[in-house]
């Protein structure tokens, strides 16, 4: 008997131990805001003709090291936030998704501002290289689909800004 018992025993405990016992969120509780996925160095707006598209904060990739990193290892990003890759001229650029768990849209742009063409949907993980259509300055990273639901196309143009520098 005493075997049934142990066992009936483990079996209300195990039990016990599957019951959820977070109380849900009321309505009125404010949603926690996703932690960034980027550091906050800017903005930048897309615009076709004199319609601003959207516009996203940004991480500002300048150096060897920052660009060489870009996105790696790092959760996707939020519908408001991209990287943007700043070069010191315009040639041609390609970029690959080594690393890198989400995918991306890649909008190359010209030293112009505009936008010269746009790789969509990349492969997460990918060592394939993707290539810019045309010479490009600037890149830009968003989520995947991102281009699609903003009905961005080659021709539409970024203006960007840095943000001041934190006082120490």
């Amino acid at each position: 008997m005493r075997p049934t018992l142990l066992v009936a025993a483990a079996l209300v405990l195990s039990a016990a131990g599957c019951q959820k016992t977070e109380t849900p969120p009321s309505p009125d509780t404010p949603a926690v805001a996703p932690t960034p996925v980027i550091r906050n160095d800017g903005t930048l707006t897309f615009r076709r003709d004199s319609t601003t598209v959207a516009t996203l904060i940004v991480e500002i990739a300048d150096t060897d090291s920052s660009r060489m990193r870009g996105l790696m290892e790092r959760p996707p990003l939020a519908d408001t936030e991209a990287m943007l890759f700043v070069f010191d001229r315009a040639e041609p650029q390609a970029f690959w998704m080594a690393n890198t768990p989400s995918p991306l849209d890649i909008i190359y742009v010209g030293a112009d501002s505009a936008v010269v063409s746009i790789a969509k949907y990349t492969k997460p993980f990918s060592t394939d290289q993707i290539p810019s259509e045309g010479a490009a300055q600037f890149v830009v990273e968003v989520r995947a689909g991102w281009a699609d639901a903003k009905g961005l196309v080659p021709g539409d143009k970024i203006a960007w800004t840095r943000n001041a520098p934190p006082m120490v």
